[in-house]
């Protein structure tokens, strides 16, 4: 088992910037320099062993790390922000929030300031970095002790799993579907946007600048829907008052008018919407009002088992499509067990709920109906 934490800049720079490596069994803790070791290819290899168990806190940016610099999907990574969730309300909890909850240690928190791409490191930076990961092979041997007795082990693995297939079907940096709005679009306004979206990130990666630096996102789907033509017309977005923005003209127009020359057949297609639901206004507060009483009563955090959203598909699929097609997110693995079957069976009728005792923290009970 080794805990794995990185420090990296992300502000200045097109892709963000590995800085410092920190790893720690429940022996030592140590802190590699990337900017020295030129060949990590062992550790993604490590990452990759579904042998290692590689634990981590909010190990989103660790495993993108890993698929992009390594190539390679993790395998058997454990993160504590996670398991904190299944174990308790609270989720997500900070490192420093989380050791003091599991093992009553204070630490500092992260080093939020400082710039780890300058060299060399101060002392007090690496112990703070260090720090960051010392704790986490303590943390999880609690949580997997109570996980264990649980009989949760088995629903932190699969929540694990789905975050990094999550992370791994990211689209790429060169989607234009990561700008806000763009799904209310028309098909060649979505190709205009995917033409100046295409512009932006090359001229982005060759100045090493991350992109919305380059041009602001909002600007794009502005220029998107008045498809200017000419410099006059452009100026006419308002935003574009900037100089950095008016030297960008020529290529902002020539993006335009390749998008406003692609055949019908070749535009973006837009994603198929689902159909608007009858009012379910009351039956989605029902629903979220037994869910948050049954995580309450397992103590799980409600926020990372479902959202307002998850209900509403539930709602679509249970009732609409007559349970058709794939089953939604809360009628899956772990989560089906948590409170699929309860939600289902108060939508069908087969359950009551009563009040039991106003004053605990999960006040309801759920009874099967019984015809009188």
């Amino acid at each position: 088992m080794v805990a794995f934490d990185t420090e990296f800049l992300s502000e200045s720079t097109y892709r963000p910037k590995l800085c410092l490596l920190q790893f720690a069994t429940p022996q030592e803790a140590v802190a590699v320099d990337p900017l020295a070791v030129e060949d990590l290819s062992r550790w993604w290899e490590m990452m990759a062993d579904p042998d290692v168990p590689v634990i981590v806190h909010g190990g989103r940016e660790e495993i993108r790390f890993c698929l992009r610099e390594g190539g390679v999907t993790p395998r058997n990574v454990m993160d504590v922000q996670i398991s904190q969730g299944l174990l308790s309300r609270g989720y997500p909890l900070g490192y420093s929030h989380l050791v003091q909850r599991v093992l009553g240690t204070n630490v500092h928190g992260k080093h939020t300031r400082s710039d780890w791409s300058r060299r060399p490191l101060a002392p007090q930076q690496v112990e703070y970095a260090v720090e960051d990961v010392m704790y986490l092979p303590a943390v999880w041997a609690r949580q997997r002790s109570i996980l264990e007795q649980l009989g949760r082990m088995e629903w932190v693995r699969s929540e694990c799993e789905r975050f990094i297939a999550q992370l791994a079907e990211e689209p790429p940096r060169g989607d234009w579907r990561r700008v806000s709005g763009w799904t209310r679009l028309t098909r060649r306004e979505l190709a205009v946007l995917a033409a100046l979206y295409e512009w932006r990130d090359r001229e982005a990666e060759a100045r090493d600048r991350p992109p919305r630096l380059i041009f602001r996102d909002d600007l794009l789907i502005e220029i998107a829907k008045m498809q200017p033509t000419t410099p006059e017309e452009l100026f006419h977005v308002r935003g574009l008052e900037r100089r950095d923005y008016r030297r960008h003209t020529e290529a902002i127009l020539e993006a335009v008018r390749r998008a406003q020359a692609l055949p019908e057949e070749d535009l973006p297609h837009k994603p198929s919407a689902h159909t608007p639901l009858p009012d379910t206004e009351a039956l989605g507060k029902l629903l979220s009002i037994a869910l948050a009483n049954r995580c309450a009563e397992l103590s799980v955090s409600t926020g990372l088992v479902g959202t307002a959203a998850d209900l509403q598909d539930l709602i679509r699929w249970h009732i609409h499509q007559r349970r058709q097609g794939p089953p939604p997110r809360l009628m899956q693995g772990w989560r089906e067990e948590v409170c699929g079957d309860l939600l289902a069976d108060l939508m069908d009728g087969k359950v009551t709920l009563r009040v039991t005792d106003p004053t605990s923290d999960h006040p309801l009970a759920f009874e099967a109906y019984r015809v009188q």
